[in-house]
């Protein structure tokens, strides 16, 4: 089940549909893109998945495959098929010709298509073209009759051969009689020298003077609008003209009939025809969506049938289009749900990307159970969902006069009556829109129904009451969209395991409110809340550092073919001195971040780390880090 109706706008696939769309070759295909469907069984998603798969290796291998004559012919063979009357022209042969011909190469194609194993090496496509009957017998019968421009050959029929060759006879009669027709009327003088013969509806006549109309025998036609000037069929011509006329209608005849008898050789075989002509569809379908995945640089990751997903370098792909019109480039985003923290709850700044990860992961999973290739590290695990609910914020609805928390809290209702262990939830701005505090406490009720009911969903908040149920409670689990807090910048990278800072002090002093402002701001807030908040600012700094030593070690790495010495830093391994003060942290013990000013308590030591409580958060910290206050009761 996908929630609301208008999934598909929120999201984007509409547009994604676009894109696939232009990259059909028939109404064949883009009939299959409109049709394209979010699926929950695990074997057609990974069918979809692997025969798109295939044909991005044909494209990227820049294989031949055949795309010349992807036409759509249905509507001729429904013609033939409800009317027995009625027969194919020259231009829909012409169409079936080409088009089955394209079947009977594309067949071909992967047939032919081996590894060095003499193993297919397009089995998912390959396993299309088995059942699918070409048609060599018509192809060839069609060819035999049509030449080049699409027109019966002379030789189509020894019937029509003759009428031909007695039309060439009768034209140049034709021909010749008006030529010695126009000799002799300039010789009598009727007609000057100069004297150009007319062709009238197409018969070729002689203009002369009205007053020597009598003087040529054959029929007189309509003059000029003066009168002075007639137009005369000498008597030979005539007779010529109506031989020819007479075989023209025979060569239709004759034509016709090669085409019914066409027609019937075909007739038989429509059921057979129309399946051939769907797998063309299927293969253009196909075709379409590889072509986007190469464009995006889709891929099919590991796809299982359970609900997860563990995406590394996750990237969204219409974002990415728009960034590359401008030489940028979108952020890629790792995120995890398991079965172990199947919630994650996103807080940060504004503007920082929050909403951005909801959206990637919702048309993410869209598009891959709809058969598309996804554009994240090969690494990465996928999985499935029954159900996809989204609630991401449209503003006031004014057909139905409902505010934003109005219709927030009509699509909990909706949320918490139907998700299970196979949904996927994801809401942007948790508990908005109306008072903070009753907001806060009504989204942690529904927050804990969601984790109750084992669903999966990434939501997005400023709350910190969400913050700390995502601490304390199994299956739930913080993250941050990091943010530079010195160059005031997001960074939109996630980072899971703690929440983020929304930055508001430092944002407001940015845009140059006034300093009397952030100062009175701040003692309402308490100094608790700032100390917090300053806490959470220093947690994004760590990662940021880092995340950014790690790389500085990767690339050092890379660039070094010798072994490290046994006192030099190991690939992966990050060292730091603890201090004579942390050395004695324990257990119960006060203590602060360096540098900081909320104090938190110890629950727990693991090896260089402690876990520290932080009023309401806790946090794993690097006992490096930490400052003794107190030392706690024995």
């Amino acid at each position: 089940m996908i929630y609301p109706d208008n999934f598909e706008q929120k999201i984007g696939i509409d547009t994604i549909r676009q894109f696939i769309t232009e990259k059909c070759l028939s109404p064949l295909g883009e009939e299959q893109v409109t049709a394209m469907t979010f699926s929950t069984d695990y074997a057609t998603i990974e069918k979809w998945l692997e025969q798109t798969s295939e044909f991005t290796q044909i494209i990227r291998n820049r294989e031949d495959f055949p795309t010349n004559f992807f036409l759509d012919v249905r509507s001729s063979i429904s013609r033939i098929e409800k009317d027995i009357t009625v027969w194919f022209s020259e231009e829909e042969i012409s169409d079936l010709m080409n088009s089955l011909q394209t079947i009977n190469d594309i067949v071909t194609f992967l047939h032919s298509a081996k590894t060095d194993a003499e193993k297919s090496k397009y089995p998912a496509l390959t396993s299309m073209a088995d059942n699918i009957k070409v048609f060599p017998l018509i192809v060839d019968k069609a060819n035999s009759i049509l030449d080049k421009s699409c027109q019966v050959k002379d030789n189509a029929s020894r019937r029509l051969a003759d009428i031909r060759r007695d039309k060439l006879e009768a034209t140049k009669a034709i021909t010749r009689n008006m030529q010695t027709a126009m000799r002799d009327a300039q010789k009598a003088g009727l007609i000057g020298r100069d004297t150009q013969l007319s062709v009238r509806d197409g018969r070729m006549m002689i203009p002369v003077g009205a007053a020597n109309k009598r003087k040529i025998k054959g029929t007189v036609h309509e003059g000029s609008g003066s009168g002075k000037t007639v137009y005369i069929e000498p008597e030979a011509v005539v007779e010529a003209s109506n031989r020819l006329k007479g075989l023209e209608a025979d060569e239709r005849r004759e034509v016709i009939k090669i085409l019914i008898t066409f027609t019937d050789l075909v007739r038989p075989h429509i059921a057979e025809i129309v399946h051939s002509y769907r797998f063309m569809g299927e293969i253009d379908f196909i075709r379409a969506k590889a072509s986007f995945a190469v464009r995006i640089n889709g891929i099919k990751p590991t796809f299982e049938n359970k609900q997860q997903v563990e995406w590394k370098q996750a990237i969204h792909p219409l974002l990415n289009i728009q960034l590359l019109q401008q030489r940028k480039q979108a952020y890629p985003l790792d995120i995890i749900l398991n079965q172990e923290n199947r919630l994650l709850i996103v807080s940060g700044a504004n503007a920082g990307g929050k909403s951005l990860c909801l959206k990637t992961v919702a048309l993410l999973q869209y598009m891959l159970q709809c058969g598309l290739l996804i554009p994240v590290h090969e690494s990465s695990r996928t999985g499935m969902f029954e159900h996809i609910f989204v609630d991401i914020g449209d503003g006031q609805s004014i057909e139905n006069s409902l505010s934003t928390y109005t219709s927030h809290l009509t699509n909990m209702k909706f949320f918490v009556e139907n998700c299970d262990s196979k949904t996927l939830i994801l809401i942007d701005e948790f508990g908005s829109g109306t008072e903070p505090q009753i907001g806060g406490a009504i989204a942690e009720t529904l927050l804990d129904r969601f984790n109750n009911k084992h669903s999966f969903g990434i939501i997005t908040t400023h709350f910190q009451n969400l913050k700390h149920f995502a601490y304390e409670t199994d299956g739930i689990i913080n993250g941050a969209m990091l943010y530079d807090a010195e160059r005031m910048q997001p960074l939109y990278r996630l980072s899971i395991g703690n929440p983020g800072s929304s930055f508001a002090v430092e944002v407001a002093r940015r845009i140059g409110l006034p300093e009397d402002i952030i100062i009175d701001s701040s003692a309402k807030i308490g100094e608790d809340f700032i100390n917090m908040d300053h806490f959470l600012q220093s947690i994004a700094r760590d990662k940021i550092y880092w995340e950014d030593k790690r790389k500085e070690i990767d690339s050092i790495e890379n660039q070094s073919t010798e072994k490290p010495k046994s006192n030099e830093v190991k690939s992966g391994e990050v060292t730091k001195v603890s201090s004579p003060e942390s050395l004695i942290i324990e257990k119960g013990d006060c203590v602060r971040l360096n540098g900081q000013t909320a104090v938190g308590s110890v629950l727990e030591i693991q090896g260089k780390q402690a876990i520290v409580a932080f009023g309401m958060i806790k946090s794993t910290v690097a006992l490096g880090r930490l400052e003794l206050v107190s030392k706690g009761n024995r």
